[in-house]
Protein backbone atom coordinates (compact mmCIF):
# COMPACT_ATOMS: atom_id res chain seq x y z
CA UNK A 1 0.00 0.00 0.00
CA UNK A 2 1.58 3.16 -0.87
CA UNK A 3 1.83 6.14 2.53
CA UNK A 4 -1.66 8.37 2.84
CA UNK A 5 1.08 10.93 2.16
CA UNK A 6 1.78 9.81 -1.58
CA UNK A 7 -1.73 9.27 -2.43
CA UNK A 8 -2.56 13.00 -0.90
CA UNK A 9 0.41 14.27 -2.91
CA UNK A 10 -0.61 12.57 -6.62
CA UNK A 11 -4.04 13.72 -5.65
CA UNK A 12 -2.50 17.12 -6.11
CA UNK A 13 -0.42 16.99 -8.33
CA UNK A 14 -3.80 15.75 -10.72
CA UNK A 15 -5.95 19.08 -9.21
CA UNK A 16 -2.90 21.20 -10.15
CA UNK A 17 -2.11 19.78 -13.75
CA UNK A 18 -5.62 18.75 -15.16
CA UNK A 19 -6.74 21.93 -15.47
CA UNK A 20 -8.95 23.44 -18.59
CA UNK A 21 -7.90 25.33 -21.31
CA UNK A 22 -8.75 27.31 -24.38
CA UNK A 23 -6.65 26.87 -27.58
CA UNK A 24 -3.11 26.08 -27.19
CA UNK A 25 -1.77 27.23 -23.89
CA UNK A 26 1.32 29.99 -24.89
CA UNK A 27 -1.44 32.86 -26.42
CA UNK A 28 -3.92 31.94 -23.81
CA UNK A 29 -1.14 33.10 -21.17
CA UNK A 30 -0.45 36.36 -22.69
CA UNK A 31 -4.40 36.95 -22.98
CA UNK A 32 -4.12 35.88 -19.23
CA UNK A 33 -1.41 38.03 -18.27
CA UNK A 34 -3.14 40.98 -20.80
CA UNK A 35 -6.10 41.05 -19.09
CA UNK A 36 -4.96 41.17 -15.33
CA UNK A 37 -3.20 44.19 -16.60
CA UNK A 38 -6.07 45.69 -17.88
CA UNK A 39 -7.77 45.34 -14.62
CA UNK A 40 -5.41 46.54 -12.86
CA UNK A 41 -4.70 49.52 -14.80
CA UNK A 42 -8.55 50.03 -14.54
CA UNK A 43 -9.45 50.81 -18.03
CA UNK A 44 -8.62 49.73 -21.92
CA UNK A 45 -4.81 50.32 -22.75
CA UNK A 46 -4.10 52.37 -25.71
CA UNK A 47 -0.69 50.69 -26.30
CA UNK A 48 0.66 47.07 -25.76
CA UNK A 49 4.00 46.29 -25.57
CA UNK A 50 4.78 42.35 -25.04
CA UNK A 51 8.25 40.75 -24.65
CA UNK A 52 8.70 37.28 -24.92
CA UNK A 53 11.24 34.91 -24.86
CA UNK A 54 12.21 32.48 -27.43
CA UNK A 55 9.95 29.82 -26.51
CA UNK A 56 6.91 31.83 -26.16
CA UNK A 57 7.85 33.32 -29.45
CA UNK A 58 7.93 29.86 -31.22
CA UNK A 59 4.51 28.45 -29.96
CA UNK A 60 2.13 31.18 -30.29
CA UNK A 61 3.32 32.83 -33.77
CA UNK A 62 1.85 30.34 -35.86
CA UNK A 63 -1.45 28.92 -34.08
CA UNK A 64 -4.80 30.18 -33.78
CA UNK A 65 -6.84 31.45 -31.44
CA UNK A 66 -9.84 30.60 -29.68
CA UNK A 67 -13.23 33.06 -30.19
CA UNK A 68 -10.86 35.06 -32.32
CA UNK A 69 -12.63 34.44 -35.64
CA UNK A 70 -8.87 33.07 -37.19
CA UNK A 71 -6.88 35.47 -35.36
CA UNK A 72 -3.45 34.14 -35.22
CA UNK A 73 -0.04 35.38 -33.37
CA UNK A 74 1.40 37.58 -30.03
CA UNK A 75 0.00 41.03 -31.20
CA UNK A 76 -3.99 39.49 -31.32
CA UNK A 77 -3.47 37.10 -28.29
CA UNK A 78 -2.09 40.59 -25.85
CA UNK A 79 -4.83 42.41 -27.43
CA UNK A 80 -7.78 40.10 -26.97
CA UNK A 81 -6.57 39.60 -23.87
CA UNK A 82 -6.47 43.35 -23.28
CA UNK A 83 -9.72 44.56 -24.01
CA UNK A 84 -12.03 41.02 -23.77
CA UNK A 85 -10.31 38.94 -21.76
CA UNK A 86 -11.55 38.14 -17.98
CA UNK A 87 -8.47 36.83 -15.85
CA UNK A 88 -10.40 34.79 -13.19
CA UNK A 89 -11.69 32.77 -15.76
CA UNK A 90 -7.33 31.77 -16.10
CA UNK A 91 -7.12 29.65 -19.10
CA UNK A 92 -10.03 29.81 -20.76
CA UNK A 93 -9.73 33.67 -20.38
CA UNK A 94 -10.86 34.38 -23.26
CA UNK A 95 -14.31 32.14 -23.36
CA UNK A 96 -16.31 35.43 -22.93
CA UNK A 97 -15.19 37.45 -26.20
CA UNK A 98 -17.79 39.42 -27.53
CA UNK A 99 -18.85 40.71 -31.63
CA UNK A 100 -18.29 44.16 -30.29
CA UNK A 101 -14.84 43.37 -28.82
CA UNK A 102 -13.41 41.49 -31.83
CA UNK A 103 -14.00 44.68 -33.68
CA UNK A 104 -12.44 46.54 -31.02
CA UNK A 105 -9.46 43.86 -30.93
CA UNK A 106 -9.29 44.57 -34.93
CA UNK A 107 -9.40 48.04 -34.69
CA UNK A 108 -6.27 47.74 -32.23
CA UNK A 109 -4.44 45.58 -34.02
CA UNK A 110 -4.70 47.79 -37.22
CA UNK A 111 -3.56 50.71 -35.52
CA UNK A 112 -0.73 49.14 -34.87
CA UNK A 113 -0.90 49.58 -31.23
CA UNK A 114 0.78 46.34 -29.95
CA UNK A 115 4.58 46.09 -30.21
CA UNK A 116 6.68 42.37 -29.68
CA UNK A 117 10.03 42.31 -28.44
CA UNK A 118 12.57 39.42 -28.35
CA UNK A 119 12.83 39.06 -24.34
CA UNK A 120 16.36 37.62 -24.27
CA UNK A 121 15.83 35.28 -20.89
CA UNK A 122 17.38 31.60 -20.15
CA UNK A 123 13.69 30.79 -18.60
CA UNK A 124 12.22 28.60 -21.56
CA UNK A 125 8.59 30.25 -20.45
CA UNK A 126 8.98 34.11 -19.52
CA UNK A 127 7.36 37.26 -21.01
CA UNK A 128 6.35 40.93 -20.02
CA UNK A 129 3.21 42.36 -20.92
CA UNK A 130 3.59 45.96 -20.96
CA UNK A 131 0.35 48.21 -20.96
CA UNK A 132 -0.39 52.16 -21.23
CA UNK A 133 -2.83 54.77 -20.85
CA UNK A 134 -3.02 58.38 -20.00
CA UNK A 135 0.61 58.16 -18.80
CA UNK A 136 -0.32 55.15 -16.35
CA UNK A 137 1.28 52.23 -17.42
CA UNK A 138 1.09 48.40 -15.52
CA UNK A 139 3.83 45.41 -16.08
CA UNK A 140 2.80 42.20 -16.03
CA UNK A 141 5.51 39.62 -15.68
CA UNK A 142 5.00 36.18 -16.17
CA UNK A 143 8.26 33.21 -15.55
CA UNK A 144 8.02 29.24 -15.58
CA UNK A 145 4.50 28.55 -15.85
CA UNK A 146 0.90 29.74 -17.49
CA UNK A 147 -0.42 31.83 -15.06
CA UNK A 148 2.21 32.32 -12.61
CA UNK A 149 2.56 35.49 -12.12
CA UNK A 150 5.97 36.86 -11.34
CA UNK A 151 5.90 40.47 -10.64
CA UNK A 152 3.44 43.66 -11.41
CA UNK A 153 4.29 46.77 -11.31
CA UNK A 154 2.54 50.04 -11.81
CA UNK A 155 4.09 53.24 -12.73
CA UNK A 156 7.00 51.60 -11.64
CA UNK A 157 6.15 50.59 -8.37
CA UNK A 158 5.66 47.18 -7.64
CA UNK A 159 2.58 46.29 -6.09
CA UNK A 160 3.11 42.16 -6.46
CA UNK A 161 5.81 40.18 -6.32
CA UNK A 162 6.23 36.11 -6.34
CA UNK A 163 8.90 35.64 -4.00
CA UNK A 164 8.79 31.65 -4.82
CA UNK A 165 8.59 32.17 -8.91
CA UNK A 166 11.12 29.83 -9.37
CA UNK A 167 10.74 26.67 -11.60
CA UNK A 168 9.29 24.42 -9.07
CA UNK A 169 6.79 26.22 -7.70
CA UNK A 170 3.98 23.42 -7.29
CA UNK A 171 2.73 22.90 -3.48
CA UNK A 172 2.50 19.08 -4.48
CA UNK A 173 5.29 17.20 -3.91
CA UNK A 174 6.83 15.36 -6.86
CA UNK A 175 9.58 13.69 -5.16
CA UNK A 176 7.27 10.13 -5.06
CA UNK A 177 7.00 10.10 -8.57
CA UNK A 178 8.26 7.33 -10.33
CA UNK A 179 7.09 4.40 -12.47
CA UNK A 180 6.21 1.59 -9.37
CA UNK A 181 4.67 4.66 -7.06
CA UNK A 182 2.41 5.29 -10.38
CA UNK A 183 1.69 1.78 -11.17
CA UNK A 184 0.70 1.25 -7.51
CA UNK A 185 -1.35 4.09 -6.84
CA UNK A 186 -3.39 3.77 -10.24
CA UNK A 187 -4.39 0.56 -8.85
CA UNK A 188 -5.18 1.47 -5.12
CA UNK A 189 -6.52 4.59 -5.29
CA UNK A 190 -10.25 5.12 -4.66
CA UNK A 191 -12.62 5.36 -7.72
CA UNK A 192 -14.20 8.37 -5.73
CA UNK A 193 -11.18 10.21 -5.37
CA UNK A 194 -10.24 10.28 -9.06
CA UNK A 195 -13.67 9.98 -11.24
CA UNK A 196 -13.65 14.16 -10.98
CA UNK A 197 -10.74 13.90 -12.83
CA UNK A 198 -11.12 11.81 -15.58
CA UNK A 199 -14.92 12.28 -16.42
CA UNK A 200 -13.60 15.71 -16.98
CA UNK A 201 -10.84 14.39 -19.49
CA UNK A 202 -13.10 12.17 -20.86
CA UNK A 203 -15.89 14.79 -21.67
CA UNK A 204 -13.50 17.67 -22.60
CA UNK A 205 -10.97 15.75 -24.64
CA UNK A 206 -13.39 13.42 -26.72
CA UNK A 207 -15.90 16.62 -27.47
CA UNK A 208 -12.53 17.81 -29.26
CA UNK A 209 -11.61 15.08 -31.20
CA UNK A 210 -15.00 14.12 -32.74
CA UNK A 211 -15.17 18.08 -33.16
CA UNK A 212 -11.78 17.07 -35.08
CA UNK A 213 -12.67 14.38 -37.29
CA UNK A 214 -15.50 16.55 -39.19
CA UNK A 215 -12.25 17.50 -40.81
CA UNK A 216 -13.44 21.22 -41.05
CA UNK A 217 -9.65 22.00 -39.02
CA UNK A 218 -6.47 22.29 -40.71
CA UNK A 219 -5.69 19.53 -43.60
CA UNK A 220 -8.68 17.46 -41.86
CA UNK A 221 -5.70 14.94 -40.75
CA UNK A 222 -7.90 12.64 -38.78
CA UNK A 223 -10.21 11.45 -41.55
CA UNK A 224 -7.19 11.33 -44.21
CA UNK A 225 -5.48 8.96 -41.35
CA UNK A 226 -8.66 7.07 -41.61
CA UNK A 227 -8.58 6.86 -45.35
CA UNK A 228 -4.77 5.83 -45.29
CA UNK A 229 -4.74 2.81 -42.93
CA UNK A 230 -6.56 -0.04 -42.30
CA UNK A 231 -9.15 -0.07 -39.63
CA UNK A 232 -7.80 -0.77 -35.99
CA UNK A 233 -8.07 0.25 -32.97
CA UNK A 234 -4.05 1.34 -33.66
CA UNK A 235 -5.89 3.49 -36.55
CA UNK A 236 -8.64 5.14 -35.45
CA UNK A 237 -6.52 6.04 -31.61
CA UNK A 238 -4.21 7.76 -33.78
CA UNK A 239 -6.66 9.42 -35.98
CA UNK A 240 -8.75 10.76 -32.64
CA UNK A 241 -5.89 12.02 -30.68
CA UNK A 242 -4.55 13.35 -34.27
CA UNK A 243 -7.88 15.69 -35.23
CA UNK A 244 -8.22 16.73 -31.67
CA UNK A 245 -4.76 18.38 -31.42
CA UNK A 246 -5.12 19.88 -35.28
CA UNK A 247 -8.92 21.40 -33.98
CA UNK A 248 -7.09 23.08 -30.91
CA UNK A 249 -4.18 24.14 -33.12
CA UNK A 250 -6.25 25.46 -35.40
CA UNK A 251 -8.58 27.66 -33.10
CA UNK A 252 -11.41 25.50 -31.65
CA UNK A 253 -13.26 27.26 -29.28
CA UNK A 254 -13.59 23.91 -27.26
CA UNK A 255 -11.66 23.62 -24.01
CA UNK A 256 -9.34 20.69 -22.96
CA UNK A 257 -7.89 19.37 -20.24
CA UNK A 258 -4.50 20.02 -20.40
CA UNK A 259 -1.70 17.97 -18.84
CA UNK A 260 1.76 19.65 -17.90
CA UNK A 261 0.74 22.68 -19.18
CA UNK A 262 -0.23 21.85 -22.49
CA UNK A 263 -3.07 21.01 -24.16
CA UNK A 264 -1.14 18.35 -26.66
CA UNK A 265 -0.22 16.16 -24.26
CA UNK A 266 -3.54 16.50 -22.69
CA UNK A 267 -4.95 14.79 -25.37
CA UNK A 268 -2.01 12.70 -26.55
CA UNK A 269 -2.07 11.24 -22.54
CA UNK A 270 -5.73 10.50 -22.66
CA UNK A 271 -7.68 10.18 -26.12
CA UNK A 272 -5.98 7.23 -27.47
CA UNK A 273 -6.65 5.49 -24.02
CA UNK A 274 -9.88 6.51 -24.01
CA UNK A 275 -10.28 4.95 -27.83
CA UNK A 276 -8.37 1.88 -27.04
CA UNK A 277 -10.79 1.05 -23.60
CA UNK A 278 -13.93 1.25 -25.67
CA UNK A 279 -13.06 -0.39 -28.56
CA UNK A 280 -11.93 -3.33 -26.20
CA UNK A 281 -14.73 -2.99 -23.95
CA UNK A 282 -12.73 -1.77 -20.56
CA UNK A 283 -15.24 -0.65 -17.55
CA UNK A 284 -15.36 2.54 -16.68
CA UNK A 285 -13.28 2.02 -13.45
CA UNK A 286 -10.50 0.03 -15.38
CA UNK A 287 -10.14 3.44 -17.62
CA UNK A 288 -10.27 5.74 -15.06
CA UNK A 289 -7.29 4.00 -13.19
CA UNK A 290 -5.83 3.77 -16.60
CA UNK A 291 -6.48 7.98 -17.24
CA UNK A 292 -4.92 9.06 -14.00
CA UNK A 293 -1.80 6.24 -14.80
CA UNK A 294 -1.00 8.49 -17.69
CA UNK A 295 -1.61 11.79 -16.91
CA UNK A 296 0.67 11.35 -13.57
CA UNK A 297 3.59 9.02 -16.07
CA UNK A 298 3.45 12.22 -18.43
CA UNK A 299 3.90 14.68 -15.73
CA UNK A 300 6.82 12.54 -14.65
CA UNK A 301 8.56 12.81 -17.68
CA UNK A 302 7.73 16.25 -18.43
CA UNK A 303 9.13 17.00 -14.57
CA UNK A 304 12.98 16.51 -16.44
CA UNK A 305 12.10 18.24 -19.27
CA UNK A 306 10.69 21.38 -18.74
CA UNK A 307 7.52 22.90 -19.80
CA UNK A 308 9.00 24.24 -23.00
CA UNK A 309 12.19 23.24 -24.94
CA UNK A 310 13.15 22.12 -28.13
CA UNK A 311 12.42 18.53 -27.63
CA UNK A 312 8.01 17.70 -28.69
CA UNK A 313 6.19 17.17 -25.38
CA UNK A 314 4.47 14.97 -27.63
CA UNK A 315 6.38 11.80 -27.51
CA UNK A 316 6.09 12.38 -23.53
CA UNK A 317 2.51 12.51 -23.79
CA UNK A 318 2.19 9.72 -26.23
CA UNK A 319 4.73 7.26 -24.77
CA UNK A 320 2.49 7.90 -21.51
CA UNK A 321 -0.65 7.08 -23.66
CA UNK A 322 1.09 3.49 -24.95
CA UNK A 323 2.17 2.90 -21.47
CA UNK A 324 -1.27 3.47 -19.95
CA UNK A 325 -2.62 0.60 -22.72
CA UNK A 326 0.10 -1.89 -21.21
CA UNK A 327 -1.29 -1.70 -17.88
CA UNK A 328 -4.83 -1.63 -19.49
CA UNK A 329 -4.50 -4.95 -20.86
CA UNK A 330 -2.67 -6.47 -17.33
CA UNK A 331 0.72 -5.58 -18.02
CA UNK A 332 3.20 -5.55 -15.44
CA UNK A 333 5.47 -2.83 -14.17
CA UNK A 334 8.47 -4.47 -16.55
CA UNK A 335 6.15 -4.55 -19.38
CA UNK A 336 5.01 -0.64 -18.38
CA UNK A 337 9.31 -0.04 -18.77
CA UNK A 338 9.05 -1.89 -21.28
CA UNK A 339 7.02 -0.07 -23.12
CA UNK A 340 8.52 3.28 -22.23
CA UNK A 341 12.19 1.90 -23.05
CA UNK A 342 10.87 0.59 -26.51
CA UNK A 343 9.26 4.28 -26.93
CA UNK A 344 12.44 6.52 -26.11
CA UNK A 345 14.66 4.15 -28.27
CA UNK A 346 12.48 4.85 -31.44
CA UNK A 347 11.30 8.48 -31.12
CA UNK A 348 13.41 10.64 -28.57
CA UNK A 349 14.94 13.09 -31.07
CA UNK A 350 11.48 14.74 -32.35
CA UNK A 351 11.47 18.43 -32.80
CA UNK A 352 9.65 21.16 -30.99
CA UNK A 353 9.29 24.14 -33.30
CA UNK A 354 6.17 25.71 -32.74
CA UNK A 355 2.41 25.05 -31.49
CA UNK A 356 0.69 24.99 -35.15
CA UNK A 357 -1.47 22.56 -37.37
CA UNK A 358 1.26 19.88 -37.89
CA UNK A 359 1.45 18.93 -34.54
CA UNK A 360 -0.93 16.75 -34.85
CA UNK A 361 1.17 14.71 -37.41
CA UNK A 362 3.92 14.60 -35.03
CA UNK A 363 1.20 13.08 -32.35
CA UNK A 364 0.38 10.59 -35.24
CA UNK A 365 4.00 9.64 -35.08
CA UNK A 366 4.55 9.57 -31.81
CA UNK A 367 1.54 7.10 -31.33
CA UNK A 368 2.17 5.05 -33.67
CA UNK A 369 5.65 4.62 -32.22
CA UNK A 370 4.01 3.97 -28.93
CA UNK A 371 1.41 1.14 -29.78
CA UNK A 372 4.33 -0.48 -31.13
CA UNK A 373 6.17 -0.26 -28.24
CA UNK A 374 3.16 -1.27 -26.25
CA UNK A 375 2.78 -4.22 -28.79
CA UNK A 376 6.34 -5.48 -28.17
CA UNK A 377 6.61 -5.08 -24.61
CA UNK A 378 3.19 -7.21 -24.32
CA UNK A 379 5.27 -10.34 -26.17
CA UNK A 380 8.26 -9.61 -23.86
CA UNK A 381 10.49 -7.59 -26.48
CA UNK A 382 12.02 -4.97 -25.20
CA UNK A 383 15.62 -3.14 -26.63
CA UNK A 384 18.35 -3.79 -24.11
CA UNK A 385 20.20 -1.62 -21.68
CA UNK A 386 22.65 0.67 -22.75
CA UNK A 387 21.54 0.23 -26.40
CA UNK A 388 22.14 3.98 -27.74
CA UNK A 389 20.60 6.39 -24.83
CA UNK A 390 18.56 3.69 -22.74
CA UNK A 391 19.47 2.81 -19.22
CA UNK A 392 19.02 -0.23 -17.16
CA UNK A 393 16.03 1.24 -16.10
CA UNK A 394 13.21 3.36 -18.16
CA UNK A 395 12.75 5.90 -14.75
CA UNK A 396 16.67 6.51 -15.72
CA UNK A 397 16.15 6.56 -19.59
CA UNK A 398 13.29 9.04 -18.73
CA UNK A 399 15.64 10.98 -16.50
CA UNK A 400 18.52 10.72 -19.70
CA UNK A 401 15.77 11.99 -22.41
CA UNK A 402 15.42 15.01 -19.99
CA UNK A 403 18.09 16.05 -20.02
CA UNK A 404 18.98 15.82 -23.46
CA UNK A 405 15.85 17.62 -24.22
CA UNK A 406 16.18 20.50 -21.76
CA UNK A 407 19.85 20.89 -21.51
CA UNK A 408 21.71 18.96 -24.86
CA UNK A 409 19.65 20.82 -26.85
CA UNK A 410 19.51 24.02 -25.42
CA UNK A 411 21.35 25.16 -28.66
CA UNK A 412 19.01 23.07 -31.29
CA UNK A 413 16.14 25.34 -29.37
CA UNK A 414 18.06 28.84 -29.53
CA UNK A 415 18.78 28.24 -33.36
CA UNK A 416 15.17 26.99 -34.13
CA UNK A 417 13.83 30.44 -32.69
CA UNK A 418 15.97 32.21 -35.17
CA UNK A 419 14.78 30.31 -38.31
CA UNK A 420 11.18 31.87 -36.55
CA UNK A 421 11.82 34.43 -36.70
CA UNK A 422 14.37 35.26 -39.68
CA UNK A 423 17.65 36.49 -37.22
Amino acid sequence: MLSDNITQSFLAILSEELIAAMGCTEPIALAYAAARGREILGCAPDRILARCSGNMIKNVRCVRIPNSQGMVGIEAACTLGALCGDSSRLMEVLESVTAEGLQQTRQFLSQHRCRVEYLESPIALHFIIELERDGQQVCVEVQHHHTNIARITKNGAVIYENPQSTEVIQPAEREHLSIENIYQFANEVPLADITPFTQRQIACNMAISQEGMTGKYGLGIGPAIMDTYPSSPITRAKAYTAAASEARMDGCDLPVIITSGSGNQGIASTVPVIIYARELGISEEKLSRCLVFSSLLTVFQKEYLGKLSAFCGAVSASCAAGAAITYMLGGSVQQVKDTIDNTLADIPGIICDGAKASCAAKIASALDAALLAHNLAMKGKVYEANSGILQDDAGHTISSVGYIGKVGMKQTDAEIVKLMIGK
